[in-house]
């Protein structure tokens, strides 16, 4: 049995479920086919409460050295109830170097009922070490294909089928993403306020204020996903810490849990921060997708699939105004743009020079 394997494939391409079907296949104690998904075993690690199986997923924007060290003195114990220790990374890309390294010595030397599950986008040396690389099992996914997603969409989540198709179309290939533009309005406006900053770019009135719109939007989108999670956390630790209690001792107890309380406030705020990133990417990646349409159909590449199809009018239109090399420089300086923000450039000036990029692109 390999002890390390790295499933790569594209956001939405599955391969965090990937991982965990995995995981469920080796614990699974069905006397059947292994992966049998209804054993407890399974179940459990499905669930995320199998105590032989850890998921490790990324609150901040990185999994760091101490994080990593935990998981891995955990990782080197035998199993209690499973077949395996197991140990599930999700988003491998976002270790860092001291937590990769930590990782390193226990996957080249892997204790003997341990087996390390990573994900990642692919194999390029930025988005996992290539130390690490050769010595796991590389498992590559693709995107699953428009007319797969909307089949998951209408048999699991009972969608009605042109809504899913339409939901599946736009979706860039990622079925999460498919499932909240199909249910959820909110989503849909994100997406048209995103697809919005090429008109407004090219209005030097509106330019600035649209970018300032886009960065607060996915700010307020990530203040939402976050704060019920946050809220239950500090009532939480309040509670184990004796708030609220009228006994002897009790306010000395709370001011010498400050620092308990700091530590939580400070991984809350990651998990914000690195919330809001990923809702700000996720509108700067149908942003590049647009200008590529256009591109495409600027070009004469029509038997190419577009990313925005229900967005064909304006696209035809913005792809008979800028000629094709103004349209590749605004898919350049959308990319520009998401690698300032992955080394921690502030949004507002990642996205103010993105625009001010496009709008001279747009206005020339």
């Amino acid at each position: 049995m390999t002890h390390a394997w790295l499933i790569t494939g594209p956001p939405g391409s599955g391969r965090s479920v990937a991982a965990l079907c995995f995981a469920a296949a080796l614990q699974c104690i069905s006397d059947g086919e292994p992966g049998c998904g209804s054993c407890r075993a399974c179940s459990t690690t499905m669930a995320g409460t199998h105590a032989d199986v850890r998921r490790v997923i990324p609150e901040g924007l990185s999994i760091g050295v101490d994080e990593m060290r935990s998981i891995v003195q955990i990782a080197s114990r035998r199993p209690t109830t499973g077949h395996w220790q197991i140990v599930v990374i999700e988003d491998a890309d976002r270790l860092t170097e001291g937590a990769a390294n930590a990782l390193l010595k226990v996957v080249e030397e892997p204790p003997p009922s341990t087996v390390f599950l990573l994900c990642a986008p692919s194999v390029d040396p930025e988005d996992i070490a290539v130390t690490l690389r050769s010595r796991c099992r590389h498992v590559a996914l693709v995107t699953p294909s428009t007319d797969a997603i909307a089949r998951v969409l209408v048999d699991r989540d009972g969608l009605a089928s042109d809504t899913a198709q339409w939901a599946a179309s736009v979706s860039g290939g990622h079925v999460g993403r498919a499932r909240r533009l199909a249910t959820d309005p909110e989503a849909r406006q994100r997406r048209e306020r995103a697809l919005g900053l090429v008109r407004d770019a090219a209005t030097p009135s509106r330019a600035y204020a649209a970018a300032e719109e886009l960065v607060a939007a996915a700010e307020t989108e990530a203040v939402v996903l976050t704060a019920d999670r946050a809220e239950a956390e500090t009532e939480e630790l309040r509670t184990a810490l004796g708030a609220g209690g009228t006994g002897k001792g009790t306010a000395g107890a709370m001011r010498g849990a400050a620092g308990a309380i700091k530590d939580l406030e400070r991984r809350q705020k990651s998990r914000q921060t690195r919330a809001s990133r990923d809702a700000l990417d996720r509108a700067l990646i149908d942003l590049a997708t647009y200008f590529r349409d256009a591109l495409l159909v600027s070009s004469s590449a029509g038997a190419v699939a577009a990313n925005h199809p229900d967005m064909a009018q304006p696209v035809a239109a913005l792809a008979a105004h800028a000629a094709p090399a103004r349209l590749l420089r605004c898919i350049e300086a959308v990319l520009e743009c998401r690698e300032a923000l992955a080394v921690n450039v502030k949004p507002k000036f990642a996205v103010d020079a993105m625009v001010a990029t496009i709008g001279q692109q747009l206005r020339g």
